[in-house]
């Protein structure tokens, strides 16, 4: 088995991090530092360690759903003592768990969390452009034209985004609600891309991933993928 999928599975992190993890000199195997991601280690042999602890990979898979509130990050630790939304997971389950891909610190929404290597890397990998739903809020009204070229795409960091769908659902005075849908997972990308056209982005809350919806969960709660959810994300 591959450094990298060895160390997702035991729910260190996603697959992509554990390369940068293993390139930054973070694991051991065998009592020697390993810096290739494709290193091939053997689970029932091998004695692998992360930061110097041991790695175990462990056989049950969990997946849960969470209705991230504002105003915490999405990772499991934080160096500047802000809230994680581990906070709110942190008696679901013993397994050690992870966020798939990130909302920003004041998006809310439908964030997964779980100890499936594979399943976080085809969530977040940009070739497998999985649909995300958000609802956001712009405190000014927009024209068709401007929507257009949300859907077209917009020059981010020098790269134009991929064609996505931005569909006025409530339009008021100095309010206006827009469904977005994206296929990417940029960095703040549907507050920045509002930004590049000249509009404020006041909320933003993600409302779907593939087929999965948040439903009615409540801010702050989780509960746990049924089969069918599982089953559906895996065949995204």
């Amino acid at each position: 088995m591959r450094l990298q999928k060895f160390l997702a599975d035991a729910g260190i992190a996603s697959r992509r991090k554990c390369e940068e993890y293993i390139d930054m000199g973070r694991v051991e195997v065998n009592g020697q530092t390993v810096r290739e991601p494709g290193f091939i280690v053997d689970p029932y042999v091998d004695k692998v360690k992360y930061m110097g602890k041991p790695v175990r990979s462990s056989g049950k898979k969990v997946y849960i759903m969470l209705n991230k509130p504002p105003g915490c990050v999405c990772t499991c630790k934080d160096e500047k003592g802000r809230d994680t939304v581990m906070k709110y997971v942190k008696d679901a389950t013993k397994e050690r768990l992870y966020p798939v891909g990130r909302l920003d610190f004041m998006t809310e929404g439908l964030l997964l969390l779980t100890n499936d290597g594979e399943l976080a890397n085809r969530l977040t990998h940009p070739r497998h452009r999985i649909e995300k739903k958000y609802i956001a809020v712009i405190d000014s009204t927009i024209t068709e034209e401007e929507i257009e070229r949300l859907s077209t795409g917009i020059l981010l960091d020098g790269r134009k985004t991929n064609p996505a769908v931005f569909k006025v659902v409530k339009a008021e005075a100095n309010r206006t609600e827009i469904l977005c849908v994206i296929t990417e997972g940029r960095n703040r990308q549907i507050r920045r891309m509002f930004e590049e056209i000249g509009k404020n982005a006041v909320y933003l809350k993600r409302v779907g991933v593939g087929k999965i919806s948040l439903g009615n969960l409540k801010s702050g709660k989780y509960r746990f993928l049924t089969d069918e959810e599982i089953n559906q994300l895996k065949k995204t």
